[in-house]
């Protein structure tokens, strides 16, 4: 039987029999995967190791004949262990790996992989601001399953105004201006840095950056609970 071999993430496990494990994985070439680690709960087992949460792992696996499959070997490549040390991260963490679980299909794109390891990158940063990183990984969740908003004009087509002031039309997915508006310009400019830029590193370092991510995060959890 031929051997694969890939890199994954666990998006999710539990336990089998007396000393198996059935995980979920994602991979950036193979899309989400279901296998089983055969022994993995007893000691001594070679397959332990790798096949942790928040890490980056190579698997090598072998197709079955069924929906599952059978991991063969594993080895942790990158470990992100800080994310364990504040448990407002390992909450986010485990809501992280749900939401992906989730929302792919069997099938998925390679960047839905990329997405889900660059955030815990992130969220392994304890620089990073936490909040920060749950809004750019739910703005970059809705762009690449097609639901991007339209940050440069409202909804009638009009340019947006620097001295106007704005509110979000989420059935327009816009802003529309608004005298008694809530946001600036500079809030719309930080949003679309959110959806556009390739990780939260670059907009933690925006001035005000935590202030933004207050102001706007009813917004992206608003179009996340309308679209994905």
């Amino acid at each position: 039987m031929k051997v694969i071999k890939t890199k994954a993430i666990v998006l999710s496990r539990f336990n089998y029999a007396e000393t198996d494990r059935i995980l979920t994985v994602i991979s950036p070439d193979l899309g989400k995967l279901r296998l089983i680690a055969k022994g993995s709960r007893a000691m001594k087992s070679k397959l332990a190791g790798g096949i942790e949460l928040f890490t980056v792992n190579e698997i090598a696996f072998i197709r079955g004949r069924s929906e599952i499959s059978t991991l063969v070997s594993s080895r942790m490549n990158e470990n992100f262990k800080f994310i364990l040390t504040d448990i407002n991260r390992v909450q986010f963490g485990y809501e992280l790996l749900k939401t992906i679980n989730q929302t792919i299909e069997d099938a998925a794109e390679s960047e839905y992989y990329d997405l889900l390891e660059t955030t815990l990158k992130a969220l392994n940063d304890l620089m990073i601001d936490l909040d920060i990183t749950r809004l750019w990984f739910m703005a970059r969740l809705i762009a690449i399953t097609g639901h991007m908003p339209n940050l440069l004009s409202e909804a009638d087509g009009r340019a947006l105004d620097t001295d106007k002031k704005y509110n979000f039309n989420l059935d327009r997915m816009s802003f529309e201006s608004d005298i008694k508006g809530k946001f600036m310009p500079n809030h719309i400019k930080f949003l679309r840095l959110s959806f556009n830029l390739s990780q939260p590193l670059a907009i933690s370092h925006i001035k005000d950056a935590e202030k933004m991510v207050n102001d706007l995060m009813p917004i992206i959890s608003s179009m996340r609970q309308q679209h994905l």
